[in-house]
């Protein structure tokens, strides 16, 4: 399978995506576990991104400056920081941490 191949079947398969959430009906998305699993499913999505991008080199596990950029965003949110706060100081520890040589 070549590149234009696989974007075409990408780009199919999100059209698809789109259309099937397009025709379902307006009262199941009523139910209240729907509208919580709704609610609830980026954050899932987002967290298992961040952790497979910070902890994952290819097909093996890491430990690197990243986790210690993502724990210092995560002491930072648990202090209640302001967002700008929290990406900077995941920024500025990963960022040591790669100049100490970590």
């Amino acid at each position: 399978m070549n590149t234009w191949t696989a974007i075409g079947l990408t780009v199919l398969g999100c059209y698809a995506v789109k259309l099937a959430g397009l025709l379902v009906p307006a009262g199941a998305m009523e139910r209240p576990l729907v509208r919580r699993l709704a609610a609830l499913l980026p954050v899932a999505l987002l967290a298992a991104l961040t952790a497979q991008q910070t902890f994952a080199d290819g097909h093996s596990l890491v430990l690197d400056a990243r986790a210690a950029g993502l724990g210092a965003a995560a002491v930072a949110l648990v202090l209640r920081a302001p967002f700008l706060l929290v990406v900077a100081a995941a920024v500025v520890v990963t960022a040591w941490v790669r100049a100490i040589g970590g």
